[in-house]
């Protein structure tokens, strides 16, 4: 088999609404579909998986994956869909993942995300970080929060990303996009290079180290608004995470940093819908209001959810309270949002209380 082959097994997923792709020599196929894995009915050897994921990988490539080398990258349909793909060795045997990516990122309205994100975008300088569990979709979340700002401002975008997932088009921005390994060391070289190739906005992939998160908190500091990922599950969590990825003698500084520069933390996850034919994104949004940062400068993080469900009217709101909201709305089950939820108990008593008016 081929890489045509592969093109008519991505088309095959897509249309299920496939969000990712598990090939394994030795395993059967299976497709992602809201969420769920799903044998994949095409039938497939394992002389036909080898060949396919082979023939996605260059030369040199093959040659990393030979040496026991992991590798991750992205393709490109001759439809002009793209995937990320990690390619890997488990048992001896040869295996990909894809992640199947929308052609176009929806906007913020679209994806029903709160407005208060237009808010944050607009804003000149600062930290706005976007964190989840992997496949929470941060990747669209922030390709939506760049095309809010191509739309609406002639700013220079500089993205930084490994690999690239959405490729944007010009509108009012000039955006510059970056991939590690191929245009780039890695991160934290290109995050040097950036502060000298004048942008308004950076985005970085992922905030992996102290090196990146020190970096990303300079740039937020000198003038440019910088997005970036976090795997963290809730707003507390993503600052302490930041706090502990930093030696410590370092740490005291990185928190008074944050304080200053941090305007906002958006952490999602996706809940399948009660009807049973999607997802939906439940957030959680802490916005950098003087009371916030207060909190996070004298290391109460714990403190953060009273911020978060008393500053209501300033868009801020707990992951419990949008699923409670979800689950008055109808669109995801009690079920649904007491798995999602890190306080079960919390929850069902905010759903109680809710369904009381």
């Amino acid at each position: 088999m081929d890489i045509n082959n592969l093109y008519d097994i991505i088309n095959e997923a897509r249309q299920k609404k496939t969000s990712d792709i598990h090939f394994t020599v030795g395993l059967p196929t299976v497709f992602r579909i809201h969420g769920s894995l799903t044998p994949c009915e095409i039938p497939l050897t394992d002389s036909d998986i080898s060949d396919l994921i082979l023939s996605m990988l260059n030369k040199e490539q093959k040659e990393l994956l030979e040496s026991g080398e992991d590798l991750d990258f992205a393709i490109q349909s001759p439809d002009g869909s793209r995937c990320r793909v990690n390619v890997f060795r488990a048992q001896g045997q040869l295996g990909a993942v894809l992640r199947l990516l929308n052609t176009n990122a929806p906007s913020l309205d679209q994806m029903g995300l709160p407005s208060v994100l237009k808010t944050l975008v607009n804003e000149p300088r600062g930290l706005i970080l976007v964190t989840g569990p992997t496949g929470s979709g941060k990747s669209t979340t922030l390709a939506a929060m760049i095309n809010e700002v191509n739309d609406n401002k002639p700013v220079h975008i500089l993205t930084i990303e490994d690999p690239i997932e959405y490729v944007y088009k010009q509108n009012k921005a000039t955006i510059r996009q970056r991939e590690v390994g191929a245009d780039v060391k890695d991160f934290n070289a290109a995050l040097r290079s950036a502060l000298r190739e004048d942008p308004d906005v950076i985005l970085i992939g992922e905030m992996r180290d102290y090196e990146t998160i020190s970096l990303a908190l300079t740039a937020a500091e000198t003038g440019h608004l910088v997005m970036g990922t976090l795997h963290t599950t809730s707003a507390p969590q993503t600052i302490d995470r930041i706090i502990d990825a930093c030696p410590p003698h370092a740490q005291a500084q990185v928190r008074t940093m944050l304080s200053t520069t941090l305007r906002g933390v958006i952490s999602q996850c996706l809940i399948p819908l009660a009807e049973g034919n999607g997802r939906v994104a439940a957030t959680e949004i802490l916005i950098g209001t003087d009371a916030a940062m207060n909190l996070v400068r004298t290391g109460k993080c714990h403190q953060l959810v009273s911020t978060m469900q008393m500053g209501k009217a300033l868009g801020m709101h707990t992951l419990n309270s949008d699923l409670a909201r979800l689950v008055r709305e109808k669109k995801i089950t009690k079920e649904a949002a007491l798995e999602a939820s890190t306080d079960k108990n919390e929850l069902s008593q905010t759903i109680s209380d809710s369904m009381m008016f």
